[in-house]
C-alpha cells in the first residue's frame, strides 16, 4: 500500500514554487498522475493539482514535454 507523500514527509502546504516536489508527480510527458499511482489522499490531489496548474501559469512548469 502507498503512503501519502504529503503526509509521511510533514508537508502542511503544498506551494507551487517547490518545482522539485512537483515534479515528482508528473509523468514522463508533463501530465498529473493520479492518485491511484501515487497514493497521496484526495485533499492533497486537489491541492497538488492546484499547484501545479498554478506554476504551469507562472511558467515554472512546462504544460508539455516533448
Amino acid at each position: 500500500m502507498k503512503q501519502d507523500y504529503f503526509s509521511t514527509n510533514n508537508i502542511k502546504y503544498i506551494d507551487y514554487k517547490d518545482i522539485e516536489i512537483l515534479k515528482k508527480f508528473l509523468n514522463p510527458n508533463g501530465k498529473i498522475m493520479s492518485h491511484k499511482r501515487t497514493g497521496v489522499t484526495a485533499k492533497n490531489q486537489r491541492e497538488l493539482s492546484t499547484a501545479i496548474k498554478r506554476a504551469r501559469f507562472m511558467g515554472l512548469l512546462p504544460f508539455v514535454v516533448k
